[in-house]
């Protein structure tokens, strides 16, 4: 999968409808192969965003989990050291 899509679940505050779109935008640039699809396919590229946020967006909502909600900038700053040790 795309590493620049991340995990939107069990944060809090809780992924925003942006962060959910993102997501879709990513997964559906990975799909077609495209990061801007031409004008004959823009409106099918628009659909496929549309309809894949709003099914992520259903399924955050939907999940139950027992653990704790992490921390945003405690799960940033792991990903920022471990960036750094990688392109050190």
């Amino acid at each position: 999968m795309c590493r620049n899509i991340k995990t939107l679940f069990n944060f809090d505050p809780p992924a925003t409808h942006d962060e959910i779109r993102d997501a879709a935008l990513q997964f559906v640039r990975k799909l077609s192969g495209t990061t801007r699809p031409s004008q004959r396919n823009q409106a099918a590229f628009d659909r496929a965003v549309e309809a894949i946020a709003e099914s992520a967006h259903e399924l955050l909502h939907s999940l139950e989990t027992t653990h704790h909600p992490r921390n945003r900038e405690e799960v940033a700053a792991k990903a920022k050291a471990k960036s750094a040790l990688r392109f050190a």
